[in-house]
Order: C-alpha cells, then structure tokens, then sequence
C-alpha cells in the first residue's frame, strides 16, 4: 500500500487518523496489541521503535532483560475498520531495545531467513501459500475450570439439538450432525455473516477463493485465499483471522478456530496449499509424473512425510489438535500421498489438473492452533530437505494410496505409519528430529528447546494433570 514513510504520514493527515494500533505476534502465535495516539506517527516511531515489555509475551524474554521495541512495517499499513476512532494498524516486528535488530525468536524474521535460505538453495525462487480457514460460528460459550469442577457449554442456532427449542420461535432448519457442507440457506444462517467478512478481506488486498458452510452442523465455516508468497503469507493469515473474528463479534456472535470445538462433529483443520517456482515457471507439474506431478514434486512431498511426525509440532502444537486427528471426520491419520483422496496426509488436488500454474500439493494434518508463521516454514524446509536428499515418496513406503484409509483391512493399515496420536508424541518426534529445522540457520536450537519447554510443561501437562469431565462418569463409583 505504501512505499515510504513519508506516504504514511501524507495518508495518515488526510484520512484524519486519531489512533495507531501496533499489532506483533508473540513465538506461540497469538497477537498482542499497542496503541498510540496520532500525533506520535513520525519517523522516529518506524527508525527507532516504540519500547514494550517482551518479558510479559509468551515465549519471549526473561523479566529482567524484558526491554524490547516493536518496528513498524509499513507495507502492512491498514485502516482497522473495527476502531469507533479512524485508526491505522500495523503490524511489528520485535527487535532488541539497544541495538534494534530483530528478536531471534521473532516470527516474521524467521520467515525472511527462510525466504533468503530458499533463494541461496538455487532449488526455487518463490514458493506460494494458499491455507483453508475452518472455523465454528458460535452463538455462545461458556467455561470454567477449577479445583472441583470443570464445564464448557457451547451454543448454536444452527445446531441440531435445538432442533426442539421450545423457547421464543423455532423455526426449525436445524443442520443434522456432520451434514453441512455447503448448506444452502436457510439451513445456513451465516452466509451474510461470512460474505461481511469476506468483503473486508478483500478490501484490505487480499483475494478470496470462495466461502461456504462446513461439514460442522452448528456453524462450521470455510473461506478459503488465493494463495500469497511466503514472504506474505504470515501477516495475512493474522489478518484474516483478527477479521473475521472481529466480523462475528460486530454481529454478536463467536468464532473459535479450536481444532476441535465439538465432540463428535467436524474439526476445524488448516490445509496448506503449497507450490515452488523458479524465474516464473512452476516446479511442481509434469503431465507425465503421478497426479500430473513432477520429481522434484515428489521429492518436496518425500520430505513432507518423512518429517510428517516432528512437522506437526509445529502445525498441531495444541492438546487439542490430536482430538481432532481421529478416525472418521476426514481427517488424515496415516502418512502417505494420494491425487484427491482427502484422507490423505498430503492430497494432490485434481482441480485445475492439467493447469501448470495450479499445480500444487497440499498438506491436510495442520490446524489454526498453530503459530502460521513457523507452521509454513516448518513445512517448507521439510520439503527442501527432501529435494536435496532425493526423498522418493514411492520409494519411502508412503504410497499414492488412491483408497479410503479407513476402509483397508487392519493388517494394510497397520503397514503405513501413523500420525502422531498426541502433543507429547509430536514434541519427542521434533526431538529426535529437528536438523532439517535447523538448516541455514532459519529455525535456532534455542526457538526448539523454548518451544518444547513451553508446550509440554504449560500445555501438555497442564492438561494432562487435570481429571476429566468423563473421568467421573466412567470411574466416580469405582
């Protein structure tokens, strides 16, 4: 939107902006936010930064050497339509407080070591991005979690149990369990809702694919991006997701992209489309190879799936996630590769089969729990990694299986290797498994070692050690 500080400030007098808002993500992948008046957007603000304790943001510094400044990225200017006051956001890097070069456990700049880790490769020059957001629309939820007693309730008007409300006016038009893909109104209630958000995506530059209602009766939803270059991609995601959050809110209502909200309902997964190319042409097609496929293609997915187990660390670094990664909901379980078989670790999408540009891959396993950032360069270094070492899928014992996974007899699927089952399983796998991460320099021992810390000590213990809702009914009387 602008090339120089100097358009800013012209913009920022014009448009009569009132309020700054500093966007900035901390390791984990949740944004944080600090504003300041209009009157101090000078040049100062973008050279010098403005101080914020990194002692207080997951992941990042210790209390006493928490001083740090956010440095404001001008290219990711945007009018925030939410604010009752004209505000413009941005979005920040953090840097240390003396000298001014980037945090090392900064996300963005872990995607800009990696963009400049895949031009010295000489393998690609670009490489583009297109994730699938899921989410549930929620009419409400509530939750508390204590000593004596744990609850969540959750609530939608579009759910099958308030089928027989009997409170106000029921007008029926309930969706069933796990039948709502692309239900047409007025099954589907929130069209109007999405299409809202999907028009401030597009405002903000941002191109959309489509939107639609989700398997998830009771307010799943999908849009779906055209894909952005990695260099993009991250702040992208975080701006998706904060508008349409804040969209649903504006509206009363409440979005979740929790892998798995609902027991017994669809999850909400994150499938990332992926693709390389070099001075303009696509690397991954060959309308000879498998699934139109080039080798270098199946290389990329060889990596893919040889680091499948550690990957997903990082793109299902949430308790959660494993709840949703189950038998039954189209979700992958098995590590293998198919052309348009969604029970497919990676899925080869027959759309645009025969169109070089389109062709792409696209991994299913990865939800929005994850920090989008460090999610796709995970994933694209994997891929590196299996070009360099000429990892052949077929090969490797990962398929194509161009059949229903969970239809095969015990004694086939026994023979393909599993997902990890668990946060704990996908951090020991990220244990053993991490020098692909390390390459270049992109990813550092000391992000891994604060990473798994972080997750198995305040997450997967934590929940570990609680007693479960279900616990008491299955053995209170014991």
């Amino acid at each position: 939107m602008f090339r120089n500080i100097k358009q800013v400030l012209i913009f920022a007098r014009q448009k009569k902006i009132e309020m700054i808002d500093l966007k900035y993500s901390d390791l984990f992948g949740r944004w944080h936010h600090l504003s300041l008046p209009a009157g101090q957007l000078n040049q100062k603000m973008f050279k010098t930064g403005v101080p914020y304790d990194g002692s207080s943001t997951p992941g990042f510094k210790s209390l006493e050497s928490g001083d740090m400044v956010l440095l404001p990225d001008i290219s990711t200017a945007q009018l925030d339509p939410f604010w009752e006051v004209p505000t413009l956001s941005f979005i920040c890097s953090s840097a240390e407080a003396d000298s001014l070069s980037l945090f090392p456990r900064e996300p963005r700049l872990i995607v800009q070591k990696a963009e400049k880790y895949l031009l010295k490769s000489g393998i690609a020059d670009k490489s583009l991005w297109g994730p699938e957001f899921e989410f549930y629309i929620f009419d409400s939820v509530s939750y508390k979690n204590d000593i004596n007693m744990s609850s969540y309730i959750i609530d939608s008007s579009e759910a099958d149990w308030n089928s027989g409300l009997m409170v106000g006016k029921n007008l029926g038009h309930k969706i069933p369990p796990r039948s709502g893909y692309e239900a047409i109104p007025p099954l589907d209630d929130l069209f109007n809702i999405r299409s809202e958000m999907v028009k401030l995506i597009e405002e903000s530059g941002i191109k959309i694919r489509y939107h639609h209602h989700e398997v998830g009766g009771p307010g799943q939803s999908e849009i779906e991006i055209i894909p952005v270059e990695l260099s993009t991609i991250g702040d992208t995601s975080m701006w998706i997701k904060y508008l349409i959050k804040m969209v649903a809110k504006k509206h009363n209502h409440t979005v979740t992209f929790m892998p798995k909200p609902l027991y017994n309902e669809a999850g909400n997964g994150m499938h990332f489309h992926q693709n390389l190319f070099k001075k303009g042409k696509p690397l991954f097609y060959d309308k000879k190879g498998y699934g139109g496929l080039s080798q270098l293609a199946l290389y990329y997915i060889g990596g893919l799936l040889t680091h499948g187990s550690a990957l997903l660390a990082f793109t299902n670094p949430s308790t959660n996630s494993y709840k949703r990664l189950v038998p039954g909901f189209e979700a992958p379980v098995k590590l293998f590769f198919s052309l348009a078989n969604r029970s497919a670790a990676i899925r080869i999408p027959k759309y645009a089969y025969n169109d070089p540009m389109e062709k792409r891959v696209e991994f299913r396993p990865a939800d929005a729990s994850c920090n989008i950032y460090l999610a796709v360069v995970a994933q694209l270094l994997a891929g590196l990694d299996g070009i360099k070492r000429k990892i052949d899928p077929m090969k490797a014992g990962f398929g194509p299986i161009d059949k229903n996974i969970f239809l095969l007899p015990a004694e086939e699927k026994v023979r393909i290797k599993s997902l990890p089952s668990s946060l704990k399983e996908a951090l020991d796998a990220l244990e053993k498994d991490s020098d692909f991460l390390l390459s270049g320099g992109v990813f550092t021992e000391d992000l891994l070692e604060a990473w798994i810390d972080y997750k198995l000590n305040r997450e997967y213990n934590e929940v570990r050690n609680r007693p479960h809702p279900f616990e008491i009914s299955l053995y209170y009387d014991v």
